[in-house]
């Protein structure tokens, strides 16, 4: 009855909610700051020329300009739901371009990195979860980009997310058949010429970036992953076996790789619910079931409000600045205590390989 009790609560929230969608606005990243994102999709292409809910046989390419608006607090998306976008509040597309082949989709990131040095040579490639429409995917990235202030070469990766909650099933399938596409994606943006690639995946988008990395180790070992200098899974929608039993298969992980999880998901405890499960991935707290793997579990639970919004972390300011110090997370909790001096204050617990990470918020 209490797993009844918050579907029910669930669906008349995001039923009420309004939806975000795009609105091309040309000249609007000359009031906002412009975030020039990377987009590759197996979505297929609607009326407007932009990404719809269904699925593409096709993998298609495209540079997406984002505004992003000066008025607003860190962690927030404001939609212009009005008739009258207005770019000092509202994040709106200032310009798109679809790239025709994986040909010039590569050529277009090779000239974009003629001009960056150092990290800024490094590409985050994010993969969004469930229940994301297009626009809510792409404008979440760049919220992130900005709020963070990233350096790095952002793109995109969109999988045909029903953008519905009843959408579920129909989600995890897409979810599936969108994995040759963010392989083709990842190789294409290796061959580039990047440094090293970031790659993030949230919800059920993190189940996606395992179930791709474990195929590249398939077909070639560890020589597709080479380029994947970092993993970060945000609120993993993965089956712990699951998630165990790729890893295994992939081999050695990527380092440094970060599972952030939080006790107080909503969404997660019903996916759990749903299968006959107590936990996944993303609100676990047992990281001895993970105890082989080089891993480290960051409890971000006090940055979670307890609400029914699977994204909430990643609007939470006080989230923002610890994501900020992800770098340092090594450092903070390493063998040497005196790291710790000045970086994150939190309580470490190792079990053999794995390390579990409970960070308080200390903005409450």
């Amino acid at each position: 009855m209490r797993l009844f009790h918050h579907l029910t609560l669930f669906l008349l929230l995001v039923s009420c909610a309004p939806r975000g969608e795009l609105t091309l606005f040309a000249g609007a990243g000359q009031t906002g700051d412009l975030q020039r994102i990377y987009v590759g999709t197996t979505r297929e292409i609607d009326e407007m020329g932009f990404p719809s809910g269904n699925r593409s046989r096709n993998l298609i390419f495209g540079r997406f300009d984002v505004s992003v608006p000066p008025e607003r607090e860190p962690g927030s998306i404001n939609w212009p739901y009005s008739a009258k976008p207005d770019p000092a509040q509202h994040f709106l597309l200032d310009n798109f371009s679809p790239i025709a082949t994986s040909e010039a989709f590569n050529s277009a990131l090779r000239q974009e990195l003629r001009s960056r040095r150092s990290e800024s040579r490094t590409a985050i490639v994010f993969v969004h979860g469930f229940n994301n429409n297009f626009s809510e995917g792409l404008y979440r990235f760049a919220q992130l980009t900005e709020d963070l202030g990233l350096p790095f070469l952002p793109v995109h990766y969109s999988w045909p997310s029903a953008g519905h909650p009843l959408g579920y099933g129909y989600d995890r399938d897409s979810m599936l058949i969108a994995r040759d596409g963010l392989e083709t994606t990842l190789r294409s943006v290796s061959e580039a010429g990047v440094d090293e690639i970031l790659l993030v995946g949230h919800s059920m988008g993190a189940l996606l970036a395992m179930e791709t990395m474990r195929q590249m180790a398939i077909a070639d070992g560890q020589k597709g992953l080479r380029k994947i200098g970092g993993v970060v899974l945000i609120s993993p929608d993965i089956d712990i076996d699951v998630f165990r039993q790729q890893a295994n298969r992939i081999g050695k992980l990527p380092e440094p790789f970060y599972i952030f999880s939080s006790t107080r998901d909503i969404a997660l405890r019903l996916s759990a619910g749903l299968t006959g499960q107590t936990a996944r991935l993303g609100n676990t707290t047992d990281v001895e079931q993970l105890a082989e793997l080089n891993v480290t579990m960051v409890d971000i639970s006090a940055f979670s409000d307890g609400k029914i919004d699977h994204a909430t972390a990643l609007a939470s300011p006080s989230f923002l600045r610890l994501l900020r110090k992800v770098p340092d997370l090594g450092a903070a909790y390493g063998a040497d205590p005196s790291a710790r001096i000045g970086l994150i204050p939190g309580t470490v617990l190792v079990v053999q390989n794995a390390t579990r990470l409970i960070v308080p918020n200390l903005a409450q």
